[in-house]
């Protein structure tokens, strides 16, 4: 049996529509935010679970940690179901929420740590040794006494994530964790993911707009839209569906007056050169550059694939999401 199994989940919600001139009472409105979603999930994955804005991803996690009851279907986490034994499923769980904070906003971040210690029951040897790890994985060492607003989002996120991790949960849900962060944030991020992962072998679940998070952490992704799951596999294997656009730039040594595109080939003058785009199932990439080589002296060429981002623009618009 998978560490998460879950079949056939649905979830309503009652909306009231702004009131009406003349009316005295507003309209409701029923959403359902999940159609009768399954899947499951072996304990040590890394899986990315992705979609538009009102897909029903945050509900989802939700759901499986305990905060909401469903109208419909089955959950198990670890033999346990969320939201029928709370206090026993988050010992084994942790959260990380990208616009919402666990840490006590006034207060020097280990002094959150040691409350956190208390309502978790962690012995003190046991805390110790684990925060230990953790300020050294994270670099926190330097603001572990400074309160929270006054950190950085980058430093924020860090300390949420330990405080998450404290009690050593089997499950880490991450919703945006790297939401507003820079680059250099992004990657320290990720690393770490990837080392507690490989480490412990903690399951993680990852709900992001961030493909590149996806790419550099999951083996497998999840696609949700509309409450329903859409697809389950590999990223490259979603992705090569929508890979259909390739582009070229290129700068001659002298003018390419001889130079004679193909049908379907976009092309634009920059100061920089020529850029062009292309579909390679159309056009084979090896003619393209043979006719680039027979226009004049290359100085310069560069190859690449339309960004992860793009593609999955791509695929939200084929699929109506």
């Amino acid at each position: 049996m998978s560490y998460i199994e879950v079949n056939n989940l649905k979830k309503d919600f009652i909306v009231k529509k702004k009131r009406e001139k003349g009316r005295l009472l507003r309209e409701k409105e029923t959403v359902h935010a999940l159609k009768g979603v399954s899947f499951s999930v072996d304990k040590g994955e890394l899986v990315g679970y992705i979609g538009p804005n009102g897909a029903g991803k945050s509900t989802t996690v939700k759901v499986l940690s305990g905060i909401l009851t469903p109208d419909g279907g089955e959950v198990n986490v670890g033999g346990i179901v969320p939201w029928n034994e709370r206090k026993k499923h988050v010992k084994n769980i942790g959260v990380v929420f990208g616009q919402r904070s666990q840490l006590w906003w006034d207060v020097p971040i280990i002094d959150s740590y040691s409350l956190l210690k208390d309502i978790y029951r962690i012995p003190q040897g046991d805390y110790e040794s684990r925060l230990k790890e953790l300020t050294n994985a994270l670099q926190l060492d330097s603001i572990m006494r400074t309160p929270l607003r006054l950190l950085s989002l980058g430093q924020r996120m860090r300390a949420e994530l330990c405080g998450s991790l404290l009690h050593r949960p089997e499950l880490l849900f991450l919703d945006e964790p790297t939401i507003g962060l820079d680059a250099v944030s992004k990657l320290s991020l990720r690393d770490f993911l990837k080392w507690e992962n490989r480490e412990y072998g903690t399951t993680i679940m990852l709900t992001t707009h961030d493909m590149e998070d996806i790419a550099a952490l999951c083996s497998r992704v999840m696609v949700l839209g509309h409450g329903q799951k859409l697809f389950d596999g590999r990223l490259g294997d979603l992705l090569e569906k929508y890979d259909t656009v390739r582009n070229v730039s290129v700068r001659y040594d002298g003018d390419a007056n001889g130079l004679r595109l193909p049908e379907g080939v976009k092309y634009k003058q920059t100061e920089e050169g020529l850029e062009l785009s292309y579909d390679p199932s159309r056009l084979p990439t090896s003619q393209l550059l043979g006719i680039l080589q027979e226009a004049g002296n290359i100085r310069e060429l560069t190859l690449q694939p339309e960004n992860t981002d793009h593609l999955i623009a791509a695929m939200y618009k084929e699929l109506d999401l």
